[in-house]
C-alpha cells in the first residue's frame, strides 16, 4: 500500500507541477501543491522500501526443549 500511494502522489504532484492541469484553489498555488505532492510521495516511496527492507531481513528463532 505505501509503495502505491507513494507512485500517486508523485505523479499527481508531476503533474501539476508541469502544469498540464490548473485549478482554482484560493489559498493554494498549484505548483506549491505539485512541489510538496512530490516530495510526499518520494519520502513515502523511500520510507515504504526502508520498512520493507528491514521486514526482510527480520529472522524468527524456534526453540524446543525436549524434557
Amino acid at each position: 500500500m505505501g509503495i502505491g500511494l507513494g507512485i500517486v502522489l508523485v505523479l499527481a504532484g508531476l503533474i501539476l507541477v508541469s502544469g498540464v492541469v490548473n485549478f482554482d484553489i484560493n489559498f493554494v498555488e498549484d505548483m506549491t501543491l505539485g512541489w510538496i505532492l512530490l516530495v510526499v510521495g518520494a519520502l513515502a516511496l523511500v520510507l515504504s522500501l526502508v520498512i520493507n527492507q528491514q521486514r526482510t531481513r527480520t529472522t524468527h528463532v524456534e526453540e524446543r526443549r525436549v524434557q
